[in-house]
């Protein structure tokens, strides 16, 4: 074996001899990874294909002592790290060039607890993890709509999906984590131990630790719900996108629908002269009993003379990867995003426009409905302060061919700035792609909170290949 180069955090190289490589392998109970090695280029692959970094060294872990182990090379050494979860997010932060990756990927596992009504899950886990486990006993914690989602990613950024109307954000359902200091410490956080590094993890990303375990709150749900696809022709997309929007003014918080434009998939229930033209997607679910549901739902359905309405009785578990079709590894993608406090006709009809304009068959603009309970806690009760957020939006622009890069990127940026006036400034900080600098608009009013946090739990920023908070000055 010989030596290596390893990227520094300030921007610097140092290097490795054999020895000390070998013994950082030799303390892993896991996997010491390196280029060369076989499945390298498969370990390091990341969810977006527009990310292509190469780590020096990749850690995957085993356990907590293994975290503790790479972090300890990574101090007394200065080396950059990233912290890989299921590698998902859309900016790539699970990976650097050069430097080294502690990788969690490994550590999936779910334990419920039916009695307390709890969970733990390891920082690799999935959604579709989480929810195989916990709907075994009717119970679910709010994750988002894809199932191949890391859980450790989805939380500490706030994570929102089709209970949080009726159960909140990920966040607020946490109860407890076991996080790794950037000084190598083990500690719990919970609202009675580390309180304020507690707060800070919910939502405050990557910032102040690697979490090795997360304890949630489950609720009651499914295990079959009321849910599916009413899909609308594109040409009708102005008057039910305005119809949908007031009926969102009104439906009960176990009522949750979201808006999806784009270019019809060819989905078996679609006719296929349908397949590839312009859409309206209503996807809803409702959580809680089926006839409450379908009442809840039936003038939304009724309404307009849609192409096909597949909504009905569907396993939670199953519904949870309805979309994960549409978002599959490997291909190129570019988001933009936006919270809205109301949908007006001018912001439906812009991106509505801009919906007839979308630059590849596989991209959409979905608008998520929020409030309901998201909006019941206060902005500085969690690190995460979007709780006036009706709407989320987020364009999902994915292609295949590099040589479409500048025209995907293109148009979603235009389309960004067009819709601009009609929001907040406020942006989910998952959503934040790789070429933003949106951090603080992403933690608005709590951002110097967190910068404090962050001088306190890591005032060398040893975790800061993230949506970086940058540690508060003196």
């Amino acid at each position: 074996m010989s030596s290596v180069s390893v990227a520094t955090r300030g921007g610097g190289q140092t290097t490795l001899d054999a020895k000390a490589v070998e013994t950082f392998r030799s303390g892993l109970r896991g996997e010491l990874v390196m280029p060369g090695d076989a499945g390298y280029d498969e370990v390091r692959a990341l969810w977006n294909a527009m990310i292509d970094r190469r780590p020096a060294l990749i850690a995957r872990c085993a356990g907590t002592a293994d975290v503790i182990h790479a972090l300890k090379l990574a101090r007394e050494k200065d080396l950059l790290v990233s912290i890989r979860g299921a590698g998902h997010n859309i900016a790539g932060k699970a990976s650097c060039d050069g430097g080294l990756m502690i990788d969690l990927s490994g550590l999936r596992d779910v334990r419920v607890d039916p009695v307390k009504r709890t969970v733990r899950t390891g920082p690799g886990a999935t959604l579709g993890d989480l929810d195989h486990e916990t709907q075994a006993f009717g119970l679910a914690v709010p994750v988002g709509i894809n199932s191949t989602t890391g859980i450790a990613g989805l939380t500490l950024g706030g994570g929102f999906g089709w209970i949080s109307r009726k159960h909140g954000l990920t966040v607020d359902s946490l109860l407890s984590a076991d996080v790794v200091l950037a000084d190598g410490r083990l500690v719990h956080a919970s609202p009675k131990e580390e309180p304020e590094l507690f707060w800070g993890l919910q939502g405050g990303g990557g910032n102040l630790g690697i979490v090795t375990s997360f304890e949630f709150q489950t609720h009651s749900v499914g295990p079959e719900v009321l849910a599916g696809l009413v899909v609308h022709p594109g040409d009708a997309s102005v008057e039910v996108a305005r119809y949908w929007r007031d009926f969102c003014k009104t439906a009960p918080d176990e009522a949750s629908c979201w808006i999806v434009a784009r270019k019809a998939p060819p989905l078996p229930f679609l006719p296929e002269e349908w397949h590839g033209r312009q859409v309206l997607v209503l996807a809803m679910m409702y959580t809680g009993d089926m006839a409450a549901g379908e009442k809840a739902f039936a003038d939304l359905r009724a309404f307009g003379k849609p192409i096909a309405d597949v909504v009905g009785p569907h396993p939670y578990a199953g519904w949870q990867q309805a979309f994960d079709p549409l978002l599959t590894p490997g291909a190129r993608n570019y988001w933009k995003s936006h919270n809205f406090t109301a949908m007006t006709d001018e912001a439906l009809d812009t991106i509505l426009e801009y919906a007839g304009k979308l630059p590849s068959p596989a991209s959409e603009i979905f608008v998520a409905q929020l409030g309901g309970a998201t909006n019941k806690v206060a902005s500085d009760a969690t690190a995460y302060p979007h709780r006036d957020a009706a709407f989320v939006m987020n364009v999902h622009t994915r292609w295949e061919d590099p040589g479409d890069d500048d025209a995907c990127v293109s148009w979603a940026r235009t389309f960004f700035d067009a819709t601009a006036p009609f929001a907040t400034g406020g942006v989910y900080v998952n959503f934040v792609s790789e070429d933003e600098d949106r951090v603080e608009a992403a933690y608005g009013s709590n951002y110097q909170r967190l910068a404090k946090l962050k001088k306190r739990y890591d005032p060398d920023n040893v975790f800061r290949v993230n949506q970086n908070v940058a540690p508060a000055k003196s």
